[in-house]
């Protein structure tokens, strides 16, 4: 083992020394990680959805009976005078 004792040892602060880089294997690592938690979330959706659709009775389907409860009459707008002044 060799030591280069004519040179100084460069010194770097804490922060900079903690710092990692911003490098294209570091972009290709985020998007390649991002796509696959993608595919396994809506993979887990895809193979669950038919448990999911079957919790719901009627699958969202209003029949006629069931859109009446919710129809409700319509009463004409109050309107006050403005104030006299």
């Amino acid at each position: 083992m060799s030591t280069d004792l004519s040179r100084p040892a460069q010194s770097i602060s804490a922060t900079r020394a903690r710092q990692g880089r911003w490098g294209r294997h570091i972009f290709w690592i985020l998007v390649v990680s991002t796509v696959l938690a993608a595919m396994a979330l809506f993979g887990a959706w895809g193979f669950r959805s038919g448990d999911l659709a079957s919790v719901e009775h009627n699958n969202g389907v209003k029949t006629p009976a069931e859109a009446e409860r919710f129809d409700t009459r319509q009463s004409p707008a109050r309107q006050t005078a403005p104030p006299a002044g």
